[in-house]
């Protein structure tokens, strides 16, 4: 697994298996690759997906979750989903990625990715995909566009606006 995206510094996440914590929460829950592939990358809807990899230890990522906060409040009466999917480990679903979705109030789905064959994962994301976050997806009607950047709200909202045109 890459890193976080920040100027070419990156910080590493390590790899293995990470069993499901006990006390695991009904509101985030924990999938593999295939599962999350299955449930929301191979949708071909007329509803707008938003899908965000982000952890709660990457600055990048936590500095423009309240664009994209700000962007689904605005946009989910016209069928915008967002799913953001943490790339935390599994034992700190409990104590760091679960106080950290309260704290902020993150009202998008959040989900917790749990695989640890990150070389296998990543390409079926984005063969362009080097693996840092963070890094998000837009879905709809079967056209799929990549982005391993930061957005603001402005550029979020603009990739968005062109694919509900679609």
């Amino acid at each position: 697994m890459g890193g976080c995206k920040d100027s070419g510094s990156t910080t590493e996440m390590g790899s293995g298996d990470h069993a499901p914590p006990t006390g695991f929460s009904e509101r985030i829950p924990i999938y593999d690759f295939d599962k999350l592939e299955s449930k929301y990358l191979k949708i071909n809807s007329s509803e707008t997906y938003i899908i965000n990899f982000w952890a709660t230890w990457c600055q990048p990522c936590v500095k423009e979750l309240p664009a994209f906060e700000k962007l689904y409040s605005q946009y989910q009466n016209q069928g915008v989903h967002l799913v953001l999917v943490s790339l935390d480990f599994p034992d700190k679903l409990e104590t760091g990625v679960i106080p950290f979705v309260e704290k902020h109030d993150l009202k998008g789905e959040v989900v917790l990715l749990d695989d640890p064959d990150a070389n296998t994962w990543i390409p079926k994301v984005s063969e362009s995909w080097s693996g840092a976050i963070p890094a998000t997806i837009l879905l709809k009607n079967g056209t799929r566009q990549f982005y391993e950047q930061s957005f603001t709200y402005e550029s979020l909202e603009k990739e968005v606006q062109n694919l509900l045109k679609r």
